[in-house]
């Protein structure tokens, strides 16, 4: 029955079993002895006169604003959740087949994170998505237990730890102890919120229209979430909202700065009201064990300092940060037997 904590051991057998991080923007694959076998973007090319599917991950990707008006290149999910059900079971099947190939005998078992606070309904929506994508049994873990995990942190032991996931449709917040989340929330705020704001921001006040895409370039190269190199400027090239025509300017990396505070602003507030929130035994143990950021907006340049600097707390980026949600499920695979705490949604 959904919703019903289960704990190890199971009895896995000897179907290859899967790890699925169905992220916002990335969807990341962990297979069971392999470690983590794919890693794409979570976009899908479809022709729309056919209603077929014309490229999955990477390749979809490079056609996001390049389509011709009957293919259009869609991001099947929208902070954290199914926005797009046929098209994530399609994308979830073609990421099974893909790992696993056509002609397997058995389906997978398989594990796939999900957002902190996710409804029943939208946790309904990702299981059938995955059954229907070809996965035999699926299980649901929230997605700061995974990256957690994922991390290394000692989640089963009665020690807090605080886990931050910049993911890129939520920012995934939790304290975590004895095998389940104590206090937690889901930030609609991430890394497509941090691309947005560069958007807006270079159309306010530079009356220049550029694609997310760019956006993202942009954070990337010169984004600081705090104390910006004063030195760093890039040529941002779009089309000029006044004339309709080719533009390129520079922008400074202090722009680019004040560009995203809004949504550096809403993780922060997020991070602040979880800790104010968590029980004081647990809150003692974080002053000493700090905050662990993962996801691709750990990425980001100097959001540990800003972390740090608004908590007066320890911040650390976990090593490959991008990966630690689909390690975390491929641990719990792995260590089932051993992880005797843990709890697990099942369908």
């Amino acid at each position: 029955m959904l919703g019903l904590k289960i704990k190890a051991p199971w009895n896995f057998g000897p179907v290859r079993d899967l790890g699925i991080d169905l992220g916002t923007a990335n969807t990341l694959v962990y297979a069971k002895g392999k470690g983590i076998v794919l890693r794409e973007p979570s976009v899908v090319a479809v022709d729309l006169n056919t209603n077929t599917i014309l490229a999955v991950g990477s390749d979809a990707r490079d056609m996001l604003g390049r389509t011709p008006s009957n293919i259009v290149a869609i991001r099947p999910l929208r902070e954290g959740a199914i926005a797009d059900f046929e098209t994530t079971r399609k994308m979830i099947n073609y990421f099974i087949e893909k790992v696993l190939g056509k002609n397997r005998v058995l389906k997978p078992r398989v594990i796939i994170s999900v957002p902190y606070g996710t409804t029943q309904v939208e946790k309904r929506a990702v299981i059938e998505a995955a059954r229907q994508g070809g996965a035999k049994e699926v299980f649901l873990v929230e997605e700061p237990l995974a990256a957690a995990i994922g991390a290394g942190l000692p989640v089963e032991e009665p020690v807090g730890s605080m886990i931050v996931n910049i993911g890129g449709g939520t920012t995934e917040i939790a304290v975590i102890a004895l095998g389940g989340i104590v206090r937690g929330v889901s930030v609609r705020s991430g890394g497509d919120a941090l691309n947005r704001s560069i958007v807006e921001y270079m159309r306010k006040n530079y009356r220049i229209e550029i694609g997310e895409r760019t956006g993202e370039n942009i954070k990337i190269q010169i984004g600081y979430a705090t104390d910006p190199d004063p030195a760093a400027i890039m040529e941002v090239k779009g089309i000029n909202l006044r004339t309709g025509l080719p533009a390129a300017i520079e922008i400074k990396a202090e722009e680019v700065s004040q560009a995203m505070e809004e949504p550096l602003s809403n993780m922060l507030t997020g991070i602040k009201r979880i800790y104010e929130k968590t029980p004081p035994q647990l809150a003692s143990d974080i002053i000493d064990t700090g905050i662990t950021l993962t996801g691709g907006g750990a990425l980001l340049k100097n959001i540990d300092q800003l972390i740090s600097q608004e908590m007066n707390l320890p911040v650390t980026i976990a090593e490959d940060p991008m990966a630690c949600v689909a390690i975390g499920t491929g641990k719990i695979i792995s260590q089932m037997n051993n992880l005797t705490r843990l709890a697990l949604y099942h369908a």
